[in-house]
């Protein structure tokens, strides 16, 4: 008798990238893509209709970002296992989704193999964390401290510190989130008065020493 597949949803507002992890999903078969969604609402739509498994979700998109709808989704159905997406190879991104509810995190530049492992590791009800990010949990691990100035930020506000400190200006970050130079210049005054920082070489300076940008 064969064992249930496991049941798929992939939510990135790239479509070619949708694609190319259907194509490699398509060819298990133990894995099925039993739908997609090209943003924030559509992924909490469709987590509300259907009987998934697993998430694959992006970080950044334009409607909603992906931490925010992994808050939505793990507030409304607790049984699907959220796999945060992204192109950010920073651990604290790392660390802030499974803190916020992630069974994992996966860079988009891993190999298919890793992305395969990561979604059966997470249907099992078992983390997918990588050595890196389990070593940043471990330090953290019975340390009693205050919480660091970047903690107290919203996950957009994060967002905008982790690219600004990676040498995005505000426009560029404005149009790759899909955001207006407006938003994000919000964003960054937020952010900045939030860690009593002056401009951006402080923010960088703050990134780098406190290992979130490299």
């Amino acid at each position: 008798m064969m064992n249930r597949k496991i049941k798929v949803i992939i939510v990135d507002d790239h479509a070619i990238l949708r694609a190319g992890i259907n194509q490699i999903l398509s060819v298990t078969d133990d894995i099925e893509v039993i739908a997609e969604a090209q943003n924030g609402n559509e992924a909490i739509k469709l987590s509300r209709q259907l009987n998934a498994d697993v998430m694959l979700l992006d970080i950044s998109m334009p409607d909603r970002s992906g931490m925010e709808v992994l808050k939505y989704v793990k507030d409304e159905n607790n049984s699907i296992a959220v796999l945060m997406l992204s192109m950010h190879m920073e651990e604290q991104y790392a660390v802030r989704a499974l803190k916020s509810g992630a069974a994992g995190y996966l860079c988009k530049q891993s190999a298919s193999s890793e992305l395969l492992n990561a979604i059966r590791t997470v249907a099992k009800g078992r983390k997918f964390i990588t050595p890196e990010v389990a070593e940043i949990l471990a330090d953290q691990v019975g340390m009693q401290k205050s919480q660091s100035p970047h903690e107290t930020l919203s996950d957009r506000e994060f967002q905008t510190m982790i690219m600004i400190s990676s040498g995005f200006s505000v426009g560029e970050i404005a149009n790759q989130l899909a955001l207006s130079v407006k938003t994000v210049s919000m964003y960054r005054a937020r952010l900045l008065d939030k860690m009593h920082l002056r401009h951006n070489a402080e923010l960088t300076h703050y990134a780098i020493k406190n290992n979130l940008v490299y």
